[in-house]
């Protein structure tokens, strides 16, 4: 069980490494680990931070849920366009619709995160297995024969 463990893992992380290393992602130059190839948890992490870095930037700081579904037209002078009533024309506000890209894009490289973790596990108890058998054989053989 032991070996098949290992050898799973380490199925996995090859698994892991290539389908990042396909995307061919470069982190940005402001990022923790600026310029390099995002390949594992490290530069996946470095990734993730950036976007998210790069989103509060755009929306002035603002998340997902802090921002208004619609916000005011704005007219070429940047005053609210009013309807006939004299209340604000709203429209969809889009800054919005840069979380959810957002979101979706460091959720993706949070997993490849946690998918090296759990291998990493993976394969260390597949390690502890295999030495708990031979222990366990060893001490069979001195003491039971």
């Amino acid at each position: 069980m032991g070996i098949a463990l290992v050898i799973g893992g380490i199925w996995g992380v090859n698994f892991t490494y290539q389908s990042i290393a396909r995307e061919n992602i470069i982190t940005p130059a402001d990022a923790s680990i600026p310029e390099t190839p995002v390949r594992g948890p490290f530069t996946l992490m470095a990734q993730a931070d950036v976007i998210r870095k790069h989103t509060l930037t755009t929306t002035g700081g603002k998340t997902f849920a802090e921002m208004p579904r619609q916000i005011a037209k704005l007219d070429e002078g940047g005053q609210p366009v009013l309807d006939a009533q004299g209340k604000p024309v709203m429209v969809a506000n889009t800054a919005r619709d840069i979380w959810i890209t957002a979101t979706t894009l460091t959720t993706a490289l949070n997993l490849g995160i946690l998918t090296y973790v759990l291998l990493g596990v993976v394969i260390l108890f597949g390690l502890s297995l295999i030495s708990i058998g031979v222990i366990s054989n060893v001490v069979s053989r001195r003491f039971y024969k």
